[in-house]
Order: structure tokens, then sequence, then C-alpha cells
């Protein structure tokens, strides 16, 4: 399996939300906008498992439409601050953010969330689809 990039993977994405609820694609729409203003230079591919995913020096958040809600996932959810508790999952790394509607993408602590993913890609790029973790406090290990 191999990633989407480019035009290709922009139109794969605009089908895949284009056959969701209508409601469900308005969060998905107003998503991509928030990414791309949010984040200079964001580009959206496709995983090899068919997930939407934004990219700032490597792979950082993804998404995927539901039938009640959009899943926003941070990759390396685990390293990121969350003092508004957004963030669910048990996972070792990866987070996510239940978006049911588009009033939920004005949230001031998803922006930070966003902001935090970039700042964090910058300075420690992820190498591949591993995620280093310090074994001894849960957290991602700083080098």
């Amino acid at each position: 399996m191999r990633m989407i990039e480019g035009k290709v993977a922009r139109e794969f994405i605009d089908a895949y939300v284009g056959k969701k609820e209508p409601k469900l694609i308005k969060v998905a729409e107003g998503l991509r906008r928030l990414m791309k203003k949010t984040v200079k230079g964001c580009r959206e591919s496709v995983n090899p498992w068919k997930i939407p995913t934004f990219e700032s020096n490597g792979q950082m958040c993804f998404f995927m439409v539901g039938k009640n809600h959009v899943t926003f996932g941070f990759i390396r959810g685990t390293a990121l601050p969350d003092p508004e508790r957004l963030l669910e999952g048990t996972g070792k790394s990866v987070r996510h953010v239940k978006l049911r509607e588009v009033k939920d993408l004005k949230r001031p602590a998803l922006k930070k969330l966003i902001v935090a993913a970039v700042k964090l890609n910058k300075r420690k790029p992820m190498a591949g689809m591993k995620v280093e973790m310090n074994k001894s406090r849960g957290k991602e290990a700083k080098k």
C-alpha cells in the first residue's frame, strides 16, 4: 500500500467527504479549511489505509467521517498539551477529538492543539510511522 498525494489525494478526499451525511460534510470541509488556514503549507494526503491525512513536516493529523461525528485524530496526541481535555482515546500515541457540528471547529482549544502538533513536527519530525515513547513516563521521549 502507498500514500496518495497531490491532486489525486485532494480528489480522493473530495469524493470521500462528498458521500457522507450533509451535516458532517460541512464539518469535514470546515476542518479542511481550518487546517489550510492555520497550518502554513499544510498538505493533504491519503495514508495507505485510505484515511485522509494532513501533513506539515510529515504526517500530523487525520480525519474520518462517521455516522454521527468527524473523528479528528492527532498522530502524536499523547505528546500534546490538552488543558481543556478535548482529546480522547487510549492508544499508545494517537488521540482524537470528535467534531459533531461546525461550531466545534471554532473552539480556541482545538486551534491550540493544531498549532502544538505543528510545532512538535517541526521540532522533532516523526521517523516513519513509529513514535518514540519514554516508557517510564508514558510521554514522548525528548532528545
